[in-house]
């Protein structure tokens, strides 16, 4: 057997015993880490069960890993990346220059935010999201020192972490699972844990392996009076009634043994009668008995630390006191004695256990009075601000001048390192204060600048109550920057939109007369929150303004507001159906070393990322999603990271990437289950909708359309017309043609009272077409195609243009219909509408065999079958195989083999699968989730007719070879 020492609460060494089950799970876990996995293991037990002595003497006894450590506590739950800290600070510092440098990669800055108390105090680089490479940079730090030697990461007391330190485990844990990197996490089962999906997440059982760390039996009781009375063979019932009257608990154990050799007892059966039941409370109750033998200097020693926390400078822990440092020394050393403060240099207590029972030996309001004492002495010591404010929030109401800009620097600290909550609940106990309307104001607009980051509704409450008092017209101009942002992201909300809106006008008219470069930015700045106003929210009620700009006006791209206004005049021209290389060349204008996302740059990336996506320059705006999805990662906007990724699934539907466009918008909706919170709800679903029509998954599309009443809306925002084209098209596939086109043309009734006439952004009239011509209504069909065709020529987006003339050469009979469709099947070749594509060569296809081409059918229904099958589109490829088995071609259930008939996204993920990557790194340099990657894989091994990722490379090396050669002539 094994053993480790360790100290009980009355200061004692004791042998680790009856431990061999624990310390068997251990080593299992470490194996599947030491052959290259991540893996994370919980210790979980109550208070004193052993379960950080444990996994210390496991750790102790096996040098192959390399130990970082951190013990959380309760007061350091609001320290943003405390825990981070605690375990990569040590090491960097005993790091040589040249090995720091080599370890950081020379990206030391974001880093060392996260790690250095110094580096949180420097200014915020201008619109920077630091936290984001903040986490990437900690999982690089990880992957570099895992590779020198396999990597223990120590966590004591998980429920005590701070978020944003919660933050980065997960997402370590997410995205890495070929490093030798062990978590081992010890949590209290006796407490209540938070509702944190983020705690859930890492300890869940596809995750983490739990230890569930259990009392002692007889025979360790055993053990342990053995090793205390050195004696060979202790009475066996003598060891019984220790274990009855502990529970077999080791803390009670310990305690007890120990307080009976004190006594004279011996372990005999004569001596039995004599052990009392010892419970947290008997434990307590010496602890408690220990302290009252005490010196006044030591009691005092013993609740500063108590209050400020373990291995705090004796420096501190004096001016607490209102003594000197040689008393506390002193003092220091007769706790030892006492068996309250463990050996050595730094100032612990041995247990947990010693400092909740100091503490629970005062009353509520010394409790507070410490707490405000702790936080005044840390202050004028220089402490950290966050730390400062974690004494503060647990003492309650502190009033002083210095307490406010505390609160206010630590919520900045928090947000610089990516812990928006924490921020929050600084900047609310800042309000506590005494504070004039003009303090109060800034405090509010802090706050909603902060809840903007994960909770919408919280800001527009904040932000609208400071903009009642303030009156500095540029923090005004911030102010409604960030509750326009927030009105975007929050859905139902009953803010009174017109209030908000005369609240800019009047903000924008009295500064538009100024001539001053400020005041004319400001100005700017009122202008594209009105139009982003507009648009978001028609029902306010403002007639649209002009879609086409005056040539007359010098707008340049010189400031962020010139920029806002040029890619609202770009994406109004583009509802106006204005030709798109003129809209191309102001989004150009507008997007050029396009800044990361900030508040007071809203709402340019909102319109560069709409005008882009239906202007069809899907790979610019896939690029621009991932950056921003890389900036703002880990930083805590939940809200903007939710649209991003239905922006995501957007742009995969757009490309005809329905199984990816699909398994996209189940994560958002998934996490938005969880979390409640989701910005853009009707456009998931209308994205949902469109995939599983496409798929033929009538059933499911009808459940999540239900979900939406399309009567009753009082409030018409951009998303319902799109709602009304996807539930149109599901009414269609349900027979129900009459209802369909009674949709469709409220949608066009709704897109004309907006101004948007451009059938790249709402093709309501081609998607009548079809239901028309079912009922014979060919003159109504040949019109609507007609119109929207003239529509398509005038705005020369390639897509639109495709669409138009498939389904005007669908309307048209004769040579000129099959003029038109083989128009549609060119001008669609080159574009990214694949889905588009495959539709246009089965209507090419049918219309050849209509004049008995039958040669040319089988070409242009083989090639389209080979893009919808590729597109994840089963309807429409079952009802192409069925036209080229009629047009006498063979037909594979699974359309042409090779990486032609792979999605870009499949092939990008495959290329990444086949070079050795794992799916989870493929998800991490892609910014994609895993499910994606999983989705994509099982795509391409089923198109490529393999058993999986060991014959992927020479599937795709032999399928890119005869690519060049597979356009043999048809049978």
């Amino acid at each position: 057997m094994t053993f480790g020492h360790s100290r009980d609460a009355c200061g004692d060494d004791w042998p680790l015993v009856g431990r061999e089950r624990e310390l068997a799970a251990l080593d299992a876990v470490a194996a599947d880490v030491l052959s290259g996995r991540s893996r994370v293991v919980q210790l979980e037990g109550p208070a004193g069960v052993g379960k950080s002595v444990l996994l210390s003497s496991w750790w102790e006894r096996n040098e192959q890993f390399r130990v970082l450590r951190a013990r959380c506590h309760p007061l350091e739950r609001e320290f943003a990346f405390g825990a981070v800290r605690q375990l990569f600070k040590p090491l960097l510092a005993a790091a040589s220059e040249a090995d720091r440098a080599r370890l950081l990669d020379g990206t030391a800055a974001e880093t060392l935010r996260a790690l250095d108390d110094d580096a949180a105090t420097e200014p915020l680089p201008e619109a920077a999201n630091v936290t984001a490479s903040t986490l990437r940079e900690l999982d690089a730090l990880v992957s570099r020192l895992s590779r020198r030697q396999p990597l223990l990461l120590a966590v004591d007391a998980l429920q005590w972490i701070d978020q944003p330190s919660l933050r980065w485990l997960v997402h370590f844990v997410g995205r890495s699972d070929s490093h030798p990197v062990l978590i081992a996490v010890t949590t209290r089962s006796a407490e209540v844990k938070r509702l944190d999906p983020l705690f859930a997440e890492l300890v869940r059982p596809a995750n983490c392996h739990t230890i569930v760390v259990e009392p002692l039996d007889v025979a360790g009781v055993a053990q342990l009076v053995r090793t205390l009375w050195e004696v060979a063979e202790p009475d066996e019932a003598f060891c019984a009634a220790c274990h009855a009257a502990t529970g077999g608990h080791p803390l009670f154990v310990r305690a007890l043994l120990h307080q009976a050799q004190r006594s004279g007892v011996q372990p005999t059966t004569q001596f039995r009668d004599r052990i009392p039941t010892v419970l947290l409370s008997t434990l307590a109750g010496e602890i408690a008995h220990r302290l009252c033998q005490a010196s006044g200097e030591v009691v005092r020693l013993a609740r500063a630390l108590a209050f400020l926390g373990d291995r705090k400078p004796p420096e501190l822990l004096a001016a607490y006191c209102g003594t000197g440092r040689a008393v506390v020394l002193s003092a220091a050393e007769d706790l030892r004695s006492l068996g309250l403060l463990r050996a050595g240099g730094d100032l612990r207590f041995t247990h947990p256990v010693v400092r909740d029972t100091v503490l629970g030996m005062l009353p509520p309001e010394e409790l507070g009075a410490g707490h405000a004492r702790a936080a005044q002495v840390s202050c004028l010591s220089g402490r950290p601000d966050e730390e400062v404010a974690a004494h503060l929030l647990a003492a309650g109401p502190v009033h002083g001048s210095w307490v406010l800009p505390v609160l206010r620097r630590a919520a900045t600290q928090a947000l610089r390192r990516g812990a928006p909550e924490t921020a929050v609940t600084c900047l609310r106990a800042a309000l506590n204060q005494p504070l004039d309307g003009a303090e109060r104001a800034r405090v509010l607009l802090e706050l909603g600048t902060a809840a903007s980051h994960y909770d919408a509704a919280l800001a527009i409450s904040c932000v609208t109550g400071a903009l009642e008092e303030l009156t500095d017209e540029t923090a005004r101009s911030d102010a409604l920057g960030v509750l326009a942002y927030s009105l975007l992201m929050s859905r139902g909300s009953r803010t009174d939109l017109s209030s908000v809106d005369r609240k800019i006008a009047a903000l924008c008219d009295r500064r538009a007369a100024d001539s001053g470069a400020a005041d004319r930015e400001l100005a700017l700045r009122m202008g594209a929150l009105r139009s982003w106003m507009e648009f978001e929210r028609p029902s306010v009620g403002r007639p649209a303004p002009a879609p086409v700009p005056d040539p007359d006006d010098d707008l340049a791209d010189r400031t962020a507001g010139e920029r806002q206004l040029l890619a609202i005049r770009a994406f109004r021209a583009l509802r106006a159906a204005l030709p798109a290389p003129y809209i191309a060349g102001l989004i150009e204008r507008a997007s050029v070393n396009l800044p990361a996302f900030s508040h007071d740059l809203f709402p340019l990336h909102y319109f560069v990322a709409q005008t882009l996506l239906y202007l069809d320059e899907l790979d610019t705006a896939d690029r621009l999603n991932r950056h921003l999805t890389r900036e703002i990662s880990g930083k805590g906007m939940e809200l903007l990271v939710s649209s991003l990724m239905l922006y995501q699934a957007g742009l995969a539907l757009r490309r005809g990437n329905v199984t990816e466009a699909l398994a996209t918008a189940q994560t958002a909706a998934d996490q938005a289950s969880s979390t409640g919170r989701l910005p853009y709800a009707l456009t998931l679903d209308t994205i949902r909708i469109d995939a599983l029509l496409a798929q033929g998954r009538i059933e499911d599309a009808e459940r999540i359309a239900a979900v939406h009443s399309v009567a009753g809306q009082a409030e018409v925002a951009w998303e319902r017309p799109r709602f009304l084209m996807s539930l149109a098209a599901l009414r269609i596939a349900q027979g129900e043609l009459r209802a369909g086109l009674s949709l469709l043309r409220e949608c066009g009734h709704h897109c004309e009272a907006a101004g948007t006439v451009s059938p790249a952004m709402a093709p309501w009239r081609s998607r009548s077409v079809g239901a028309h011509l079912a009922l014979g209504e060919t003159a109504s069909a040949r019109a609507l195609a007609e119109q929207e065709l003239d529509l398509a020529r005038r705005c020369r987006i390639p897509r639109a243009l495709g669409v138009a003339l498939r389904v005007s050469g669908v309307a048209t009979s004769g040579a000129r219909g099959l003029d038109l469709l083989a128009e549609a099947v060119q001008v669609l070749g080159p574009t990214p509408a694949r889905l588009e594509l495959a539709r246009a060569l089965g209507d090419f296809g049918a219309a050849l065999m209509h004049r008995d081409d039958k040669r040319g059918a089988r070409r242009a229904l083989r090639r389209g079958l080979d893009v919808a099958v590729a597109c994840g589109a089963t309807v429409l490829a079952a009802r192409l195989e069925e036209r080229l088995h009629l047009a006498g071609g063979r037909v594979g259930r699974a359309g042409a083999a090779g990486t032609g008939v792979l999605t870009a996204g499949e092939e990008r993920v495959c290329t990444l699968a086949a070079q050795g990557y794992s799916n989870k790194q493929i998800a991490e340099l892609l910014v994609v989730t895993l499910r994606t990657v999983e989705t994509h894989l099982t795509g391409a091994y089923r198109k490529l007719r393999i058993a999986g990722r060991p014959y992927l490379a020479a599937a795709m090396a032999a399928a890119d070879t005869s690519r060049g050669g597979s356009g043999a002539a048809e049978s």
